[in-house]
């Protein structure tokens, strides 16, 4: 499995997932440049992606939790808008194409 991540800059990698794992974990144990402060804890945005539109039905609803946090510390919020702690890696999510937020970088 692998899903595709572009950074703040533009650069596009692909990384190898692991099914189970946050995609928060993959993004920041490949050493991009991603805060990650809460470490998946649902605490901070700076975890903070834009998941490419194609993709935003195929992920699990986003609960309150999150969208307050995205709503109250995240910078330029779209609606494709999505924490990666709270996007757990299975098979239906191979090939999933991200962008990381402005604000989240190291």
């Amino acid at each position: 499995m692998h899903i595709h991540v572009t950074d703040q800059k533009g650069n596009q990698q692909t990384l190898e997932a692991i099914e189970g794992w946050r995609v928060m974990e993959i993004i920041r144990d490949y050493g991009l440049p991603i805060k990650a402060e809460c470490g998946g804890a649902c605490a901070c945005a700076t975890c903070h992606v834009y998941v490419d539109p194609g993709w935003v039905a195929r992920l699990a609803p986003m609960r309150g939790e999150e969208r307050d946090l995205l709503d109250d510390q995240a910078f330029m919020v779209q609606e494709n808008s999505r924490l990666s702690c709270q996007i757990i890696m299975d098979e239906t999510l191979d090939g999933l194409m991200l962008t990381l937020a402005p604000g989240t970088e190291l």
